[in-house]
């Protein structure tokens, strides 16, 4: 294990910070960077995904899955079976999370997935000292995180379920964003058409 059970999750997240070059958590900064590939990929660090990393980090201790992109799906994959609660952006940016993984980490996701269905997670705790200061060893027995969960068929239809729901997603968001992008073209195209038919009659 990389985080000791006898760390607190404080000393645990620090060492994960340090594992993962994350300076501070990043919890601060105004954009946040990932790569596909050789590519950077960048988006605003908004307010309320700054309060959601801050219980997604200590998941990634907890559960020990990497902040690759493989470890991304199944960490979204967990979380979203294990239920997001008040976080709308951890909704969001698992459920993206998930359906990526369908294509490049399906059974990753699948076992995460039911993995989260016969745990708990800390999205519903206070996040403070006094959270910071339990042991990880702790932290993970009482979310029943030490245990191995087989799928019953109830795990396995939430499964097809949460998948169509973040494929749904996933494209639903893609179509919101390039709409803007869309629409602009084609303003752009119909004032070209005009503008020639005006360069033809000048």
């Amino acid at each position: 294990m990389l985080y000791s059970p006898e760390l607190t999750l404080r000393d645990a997240r620090e060492r994960y910070f340090q594992i993962n070059n994350f300076p501070g958590g990043g919890y601060d900064e105004r954009w946040v960077k990932m790569r596909a590939g050789p590519l950077p990929i960048w988006f605003p660090n908004i307010e309320a995904r700054r309060k959601a990393v801050l219980f997604h980090d200590l998941h990634h201790v907890l559960t020990e899955y990497e902040t690759t992109w493989r470890g991304e799906t199944e960490i979204g994959a967990w979380e979203v079976a294990t239920g997001c609660a008040r976080f709308w952006v951890g909704w969001l940016l698992d459920l993206f999370s998930f359906a990526i993984g369908l294509v490049i980490n399906p059974r990753g996701v699948y076992r995460a997935f039911v993995r989260g269905r016969h745990s708990a997670n800390l999205f519903r705790a206070e996040f403070g000292d006094a959270l910071l200061a339990q042991e990880v060893g702790a932290t993970r027995r009482a979310l029943r995180l030490d245990g191995e969960a087989r799928a019953t068929p109830r795990d396995k239809a939430a499964f097809v379920a949460w998948s169509a729901v973040s494929v749904a997603t996933y494209f639903g968001a893609g179509v919101v964003l390039l709409a803007p992008f869309a629409a602009g073209l084609g303003l752009l195209l119909w004032l070209t058409g005009h503008l020639g038919w005006l360069r033809f009659l000048w």
